[in-house]
């Protein structure tokens, strides 16, 4: 009996550990990434967009990687160039830092153009933090910085290919080349081309709605990593050209150029990039490391807008020296070193010539103290020597508190300080018959001061689960205080463009209140309201800056299959942007039909796409955008009289074009 016992006790675990083998190699862990992730533990206010985050959209370039992003207003620049640009807590690009793996990158000359010339797909992810920025990337952030990190030659594929076309004639070719050279280098070849051969007028006022266009762009990046011997090295070249043509339908630029037969305008660019970083990591102090950064880059733009010349050339040189380490513990971390700008201007407004020359040097100091719970804060401040804007300090502090489980309140002040490019960040304006008058303060750029600014802010997010799914809800509100400022007066007059210091009070006071939440298995709402209260003392009076809308709403709904063995999905987002009404610029002394009213209407703009995933290496898309064909009236001013007093074509607070569909497929080699 206890034999049978014995041998019937041996059967039964045999079975249960053949069971228990079988079914633990059948079981399978699967998550879902999400596109947008957002941080309980960093000091800062930063959200990341990951590279999943920007195929919910066209995403031709980095201007176009926000669009279902609630931290970010995009908006068209003026009627003629298509060109989108961005703004942050209600300001526009030129108060933000933009980087490029932390190398300053649109800046100067490029302000207007240089988020178009940053294909998508080589974003590998955008971190945006709201706020003043770190000291260790400079002085000149005002109401935060934008990061962009690119692919990396270690982790990418063999071959990647893009193929994109739209029903406004513009159609793209992305393609990546990687190779693993051996053990400690990589090397990445990104090819991008994109073109518009097709005039456009939808609106039916006899200009082009986008501007026939031709661009070609190549990336070479090599990467070196010695993780024994803690090195790792980046080195990019790049070569960008890219060519605009717009105006009238029958303007030829062979026989119109600098007549007054059709109104046209060429904006021809070419660019050059060459950045290293070096970084090394102490093998026995891991907290420890130094790091080497230098970035060279030729810009030239050569453009006219009917009978205005504007050609901008810029050489610059960028270095930074950084060096990390830890005080006592590693809960008491700083960052140390020095860094130099040089930038060397080429520009000329018709026959004026503004060449200068701008170089900075300076060093800084960032304290982080994290108690590894509840607490950090990181304190910074830098000193620089600039040859116009003298000797001067740069503080910021950023500071969070978590006083419960996935709850979190942050806090920022900083102080900003730059020069302001009043031709290059306003060049929608040269597509007017605006005179531009700069009113002379006796100072060092263009005769003007420089910008200067203290920006605060408060922020709380909140994590919860509500039958049994996740969500977040949060607030934040920063408020920039301009104790100097280049002031873009369209206020005075509808015939000129006045330039000049602040005098008086200008304020950007900036409220968002979000909710984002799991709806269902893969089902995902996010939501925001944003407030702004935006104003300036112009020469006439008091106003809100001019197309900015006080009250947006934001929605977005993203839904996805599961994911089969084969990898078939199904990709579904939507995004709904409701703008309340905007102040408009004076046009009260143009003839009645063409003035504009004092606001503008309020109107919503929705977009849509969906992707069909075949497989891992390959899938495609189809989407629209301004779905609700909204457009606006009288998109330019004195359209039949382009060489009259009243023409303008920098008045533009809604899309032009209406609806544009678009569709296009990626392909792997992995």
């Amino acid at each position: 009996m206890k034999k049978q016992i014995t041998i019937l006790l041996l059967f039964l675990f045999l079975a249960f550990n053949s069971y228990s083998q079988d079914t633990l190699q059948e079981i399978k862990v699967r998550t879902v990434r999400k596109s947008i992730k957002k941080s309980y533990t960093l000091t800062s206010n930063t959200t990341t967009l990951t590279s999943k985050e920007l195929l919910k959209a066209a995403c031709c370039n980095l201007a176009e990687s926000f669009e279902t992003n609630p931290s970010i207003d995009v908006s068209f620049s003026d009627a003629l160039t298509g060109t989108k640009q961005i703004k942050m807590l209600g300001l526009t690009s030129p108060y933000l830092m933009i980087t490029e793996e932390n190398i300053p990158s649109v800046r100067g000359a490029s302000q207007a153009y240089g988020l178009s010339f940053t294909p998508g797909t080589w974003v590998e992810s955008i971190q945006i933090t709201k706020g003043a920025g770190s000291v260790v990337n400079g002085f000149e952030s005002i109401s935060g910085q934008i990061n962009t990190e690119l692919i990396k030659p270690i982790n990418d594929i063999p071959f990647f290919l893009n193929v994109y076309g739209s029903t406004d004639s513009r159609f793209e070719l992305n393609t990546h080349f990687n190779t693993k050279i051996s053990e400690k280098w990589s090397s990445s070849l990104f090819v991008h081309g994109n073109t518009r051969v097709a005039k456009n007028d939808m609106n039916g006022d006899g200009f082009l709605d986008n501007p026939l266009a031709k661009q070609v762009n190549v990336l070479n990046r090599w990467q070196y990593t010695d993780a024994q011997k803690g090195w790792v090295s980046f080195v990019n070249f790049r070569y960008m050209k890219d060519e605009k043509q717009t105006g009238e339908l029958n303007f030829d630029k062979n026989r119109d150029q600098g007549t007054t037969n059709y109104w046209g305008s060429e904006i021809n660019t070419e660019r050059i990039d060459v950045s290293t970083k070096l970084g090394y990591v102490f093998p026995d102090m891991p907290y420890q490391s130094i790091g080497f950064q230098n970035a060279f880059n030729s810009h030239g733009q050569d453009s006219y807008f009917g009978l205005n010349q504007y050609d901008i050339k810029q050489k610059s040189y960028y270095s930074n020296l950084i060096f990390n380490s830890i005080i006592n513990n590693t809960k008491n971390k700083f960052a140390t070193g020095l860094n130099f700008t040089y930038d060397a201007y080429d520009e000329f407004v018709n026959v004026n010539d503004y060449s200068r020359i701008d170089n900075s040097i300076g060093a800084f100091f960032e304290y982080t103290f994290d108690n590894t719970n509840n607490f950090s804060l990181v304190l910074g401040g830098r000193i620089d020597n600039h040859n116009r804007l003298g000797t001067f300090i740069t503080p910021r502090l950023h500071a969070r508190y978590n006083p419960w489980a996935k709850g979190v309140f942050r806090f920022s002040a900083g102080r900003g300080k730059r020069s302001a490019n009043i031709f290059a960040e306003n060049q929608q304006l040269f597509a007017s018959s605006r005179r531009f008058e700069i009113l002379d303060n006796g100072g060092k750029i263009y005769g003007l001061n420089p910008e200067i600014a203290w920006n605060y802010g408060l922020s709380f997010m909140q994590g919860f689960y509500l039958f049994d799914r996740s969500g977040d809800v949060g607030f934040d509100f920063y408020r920039t205080d301009f104790q100097n400022q280049a002031v873009v007066d369209l206020f005075q007059s509808p015939q000129e463009v006045l330039f000049y210091n602040l005098k008086g009070k200008s304020v950007a006071n900036s409220l968002q209140i979000e909710f984002n939440y799991e709806l269902a298995d893969r089902l995902n709402l996010r939501t925001a309201y944003k407030y702004y209260d935006i104003q300036s003392d112009y020469l006439s009076g008091t106003f809100q800056r001019p197309m900015q809308a006080k009250h947006r709403f934001f929605g977005n709904i993203g839904y996805e299959t599961e994911s089969t063995p084969e990898g078939k999905q199904w990709k579904v987002d939507y995004t709904l942007n409701v703008l309340g009404k905007q102040q408009l610029p004076n046009t009260a002394t143009n003839p009645t039909a063409d003035r504009l009213p004092e606001f503008a209407p309020s109107f919503s703009v929705m977009n849509a796409q969906v992707t069909r995933v075949f497989s891992d290496v390959f899938e495609v898309y189809v989407g629209g955008e301004n779905i609700g064909n909204y457009k606006q009236e009288k998109a330019i001013l004195g359209a039949s009289n382009p060489f009259g007093p009243t023409f303008d074509t920098s008045i533009v607070y809604a899309p032009v074009f209406g609806q544009m569909y678009y569709a296009g497929l990626r392909f792997k080699i992995k």
